[in-house]
This record gives structure tokens, C-alpha cells and sequence, in this order.
């Protein structure tokens, strides 16, 4: 008998319902006849759990369901093929095997894992890893042995070469979260690599998943199916490689949109549960504008993604110019698993991470100036700061800056500035207007204010519907007189392409300007 998928040795299988496993191993066997389970813990045989029938070998093929071993462990289970006789001709035994939940790990760099592994927390024998060697062990750092990985494509990715081992570097925010989970809720943990450092959200295109382990979406495909198929969620950070360019960054939440519908279908989970970090501080980098939309983007996306959660990582430290510390994935990793916990249990888990509530204009009863507030959700306890609170911006229309100060409220911000309230209603307001802010925000339970923003101030709620996704033409000659301007050309001239835009301004500023001093027209179209 070989096994397959589904079970192996030091394995986590994954809880459902009724907090026990329902797990599906295949294999091959060369004869044909009944498949039994007998499961032991620490040597002795669970009620219900010796000799119980749980599958057949048809053509060679094993087909085994282990439903309702409990959650826990560590198990020893025995897996028996009998002929018609009731004669056993065949067994396996898988040993150390954990009933819990697990989670698939993916993104770039900052969830492989590039911070100092100095200080980093203690393992425990109920927190698992199936590590890229396609081995289950107890999870330590780093967790993504790229240098050992099974599937080709985190070679090609190298340039053809695995890497060396890390013997400095390779703190990620995963045993932490994994660390926490099980604190959380009382039941092992295992945690599935699949993340790679500098990859695009079009390299994790589902569309190559028919590639299978030369590509990064069908590999964590693979190492999904390997493990029964079944998990908890997704553990997701990746964004800064698609941050390099407006037009890249303009695609990222519907590309985000796509690589999570497909992965719940591929997980036969329509409402997998996802947590996701928001980008957060790059010291060398280009221009702020992509970098800004995708961390609002990301912050938006449990909007239009059900079931996802966003934490930042605006306040954390680096251990390079990109990098979040060691030290910083461990608060990392809790932040995570606060979040998931809070999707998965509600109040009883505490509360969600901070969200925007929205954004008003209020006339200073002393001076007649015009303070813009900024509401939020979430908090716990008040807004709280380490000296002056730092880290937002009031713009007018020439992107000039005209907050003087920052009054904290309870749950909200109080920005004063010199203008009159109608002419803030035309700025727009940012928490963390550059790619290297300091923001120094936080609520009493120590968790930090998303980055947000450009947002408009005139209108009177931050999530006021606005659509987001346009077709965009190609640029035209203009008629110098926007009096002149005809009716756009037809469809079949026009050349539409899809865009999603982060705000509601559906900026193509960095798009025209690298076609300047070029006269030009473009047209917006939706439907």
C-alpha cells in the first residue's frame, strides 16, 4: 500500500464541524477489497476506532475517508485492506498525526520570511509546518526552505538555482500566527508554505495552475490537494511587487478578486476564510502613488471580498529597507491571528481590526476654520498616541499641505487647518501620504490605524458607493476646446481597456503625463 494524499506522518488534518476530522486519503494498493482504520492515542485504541471500515481499493486505487477522529492527538492510525474473506493483505501505519486546523501561507517576502531570526518564540509540538520539501515537522524558522522546495517553479523563480539555506534571515509572521491560533483555540495548528519572495500577483495567476508546480498558484494547488484538500484559510501578504507602476497597481484588486474566487473553488470552500496584511513601510522606492493604492486598495477589499479581513503593518519596524523585522512578524503574527479569530468567532474572539468610518468637515466653533474629523470603527478603548499624533494630511487641490494639528477623540481624529469649510470640502485627507510615514496611532489595545486615502473631504461618509471600475479608451487627438469635443468614437475605434481605479478621482495622471505636452482626450465609459 502507498499513500498517497491526505495522510502522513506529523501531519495536521483539518477539523470540521463537528471539531473532529472528515479527511480524504488515496493511495494505490495492488490488490482490490475493503480499507480499515484503526486509531490509537498514547497506545490506546479510541471507542468506535479499531478495524472500522472507511473506504475500498477499486482498480488499484485507495479511497479512505477519516471522518470524526477528534480533534487533538498526537494519533497512531493504521490503515488495513482486507479481501473478501475479511483476510487484512496489506497495511500502513502513519504515525504523530494532529487534528486541528491548518492554513495555506502565501505571498512575497514578507510572508516567507526575511527578518532576523533572532528572538524569535519558542516552537510547540502542537504547531505544525509542511515545509517545501513536502515533509510535515514541528514549525520553525524559517518556515520556506526554498533550497529544498518539491516544486520546480521556486528554482525557475531563482533563476534555475535553489537558494542557500538561511541561517541569519527567514523570520516570517507564520509561527507566530500559528503560535497564537492554537492559544486561541485549544487545537493544533499546521501551516502549508506556498509564498515566495518578489512575486506579482500575475505570476500567482490561477490561469497557470494547469502548469502545476512550475507555477505558483498550482503549486500551492498541489501541496493543498496533497494534504486532503481541506483548510482553515489563507494567510496572505504580497502587494509591494505590484506597487511599482500605476497601471500595475491599478489591476490589483481585480486580480486579488480572481485569485481568491478561484482558490475557494479549488479549496471547495466558496467563503474561505482569508486575513491579509496591508503593505506597509519601503524606504528606496520610486513613486509613492502605486505604493498608496495598493495599501488602499488592500484596505478596501474585505468590501468586495467576502469573509477577508486586512491588518496593517504601517507601525512595524524593518529589519532592511522592506523587510518587517523579526521581532515585528512576531506582533505580526498575532495581529493575523486576531483577526481571523474575530472573522471566524466574532465578539467572543474581540474585535476586528481598526476600519475607516468616515470622513466630515466641521466648522471650529472658535476660530470659523474648518477641522476635518475622521471617524473609525473597532477601536478599542480610545485613540491613543506616543507624543503628537503623526501621520496624517490634509491636501488641497494643488496636493498642498494645510493640516497644522491633530487632536485625538475617543474613536476619532480631529485635523485643524486654516481653510474655510468650503474649501476643505475640496481636499482630500491621508493617513500615511508617503511610502516611509511615521504613523504613530493606535487604539488602548496597542493596534495601529490602517493606511488610508486619498480620500475626498467633501463627502460625508468614506464608503459611500462610487464606482471604481471603468473602461478607459485609448488616448485621442483633443479639438483644443472642450466646447468642440464630439461624442466618443464607436466601440470598434475606440479601443476600451478595463481599468479598477483605488479612488474615486479614477486617476490616469501618471498615464498622461508620460504622453505630455501631447494635447489629448481620454474617455471614461462603464456598463
Amino acid at each position: 500500500m502507498q499513500i498517497d494524499t491526505g495522510l502522513f506522518d506529523h501531519m495536521v488534518l483539518q477539523r470540521v464541524g463537528g471539531n473532529a476530522s472528515d479527511a480524504l486519503v488515496t493511495g494505490v494498493c495492488e490488490r482490490d477489497g475493503e480499507v480499515r482504520a484503526t486509531v490509537k492515542k498514547s497506545g490506546r485504541t479510541l471507542s468506535g476506532w479499531r478495524g472500522r471500515a472507511v473506504g475500498s481499493v477499486r482498480d488499484g486505487r485507495l479511497r479512505a475517508m477519516l471522518k470524526g477522529i477528534p480533534a487533538g492527538g498526537p494519533y497512531e492510525i493504521s490503515l488495513e485492506v482486507a479481501d473478501r474473506s475479511g483476510m487484512p493483505f496489506d497495511r500502513a501505519t502513519v504515525r504523530d498525526v494532529l487534528v486541528g486546523d491548518v492554513w495555506l501561507l502565501g505571498g512575497q517576502s514578507n510572508m516567507e520570511g526575511c527578518g532576523l531570526l533572532a528572538g524569535q518564540p519558542p516552537s510547540h509540538q502542537m504547531v505544525r509546518a509542511f515545509y517545501m520539501d513536502d515533509k510535515w515537522r514541528v514549525a520553525r524558522d524559517p518556515l520556506h526552505n526554498l533550497w529544498s522546495a518539491v516544486d520546480q517553479v521556486h528554482a525557475d523563480l531563482c533563476g534555475g538555482a535553489r537558494p542557500a539555506p538561511k541561517t541569519v534571515i527567514g523570520a516570517g509572521p507564520c509561527l507566530s500566527f500559528g503560535l497564537a491560533m492554537r492559544q486561541r483555540t485549544g487545537v493544533p495548528q499546521g501551516l502549508i508554505a506556498c509564498a515566495h519572495g518578489g512575486t506579482s500577483m500575475s505570476q500567482w495567476d490561477p490561469a497557470l495552475k494547469d502548469r502545476g508546480g512550475r507555477s505558483l498558484y498550482g503549486a500551492m494547488v498541489r501541496r493543498l490537494a496533497k494534504n486532503g484538500g481541506r483548510v482553515a484559510g489563507l494567510i496572505w501578504y504580497q502587494g509591494e511587487s505590484d506597487a511599482c507602476d500605476a497601471a500595475t497597481a491599478s489591476l490589483y484588486t481585480q486580480r486579488m478578486k480572481a485569485f481568491v474566487e478561484a482558490l475557494r473553488k479549488d479549496a471547495g470552500d466558496p467563503l474561505l476564510p482569508v486575513a491579509l496584511v496591508q503593505i506597509g513601510r519601503v524606504v528606496v522606492w520610486g513613486a509613492a502613488e502605486p505604493w498608496l493604492s495598493i495599501q488602499d486598495q488592500q484596505r478596501r477589499l474585505p468590501e468586495t471580498i467576502r469573509n477577508c479581513t486586512v491588518v496593517p503593518a504601517i507601525d512595524l519596524p524593518l529589519d532592511d529597507g522592506i523587510h518587517i523585522s523579526g521581532r515585528g512578524q512576531v506582533v505580526l503574527g498575532r495581529r493575523l491571528a486576531e483577526a481571523m479569530d474575530a472573522m471566524l468567532r466574532g465578539s467572543r474572539a474581540g474585535r476586528p481590526p481598526i476600519a475607516l468610518r468616515g470622513v466630515a468637515v466641521e466648522r471650529d466653533p472658535a476660530r470659523g476654520t474648518a477641522n476635518v474629523r475622521v471617524d473609525f470603527e473597532n477601536v478599542v478603548g480610545r485613540l491613543v498616541s506616543d507624543g503628537r499624533p503623526v501621520g496624517f494630511s490634509v491636501l488641497d487641490r494643488n496636493r498642498v499641505e494645510q493640516c497644522f494639528d491633530v487632536e485625538l477623540r475617543g474613536s476619532s481624529a480631529l485635523m485643524r487647518t486654516g481653510m474655510s469649510p468650503g474649501s476643505a470640502s475640496l481636499c482630500s485627507v491621508i493617513y500615511g501620504p508617503n511610502t516611509n510615514p511615521c504613523c504613530n496611532v493606535r487604539d488602548e489595545a496597542g493596534r495601529p490605524l490602517p493606511v488610508f486615502g486619498p480620500i475626498s473631504v467633501g463627502r460625508p461618509a468614506a464608503r459611500t458607493g462610487y464606482i471604481r471600475e471603468l473602461r478607459v479608451s485609448m488616448f485621442h487627438p483633443s479639438a483644443g476646446d472642450l466646447t468642440e469635443l464630439k461624442h466618443p468614437p464607436r466601440a470598434g475605434t475606440a479601443k476600451w481597456t478595463p481599468r479598477a481605479f483605488a479612488g474615486d478621482f479614477c486617476d490616469l495622471h501618471l498615464d498622461i503625463a508620460a504622453k505630455a505636452p501631447q494635447d489629448l482626450v481620454v474617455y471614461y465609459a462603464c456598463g
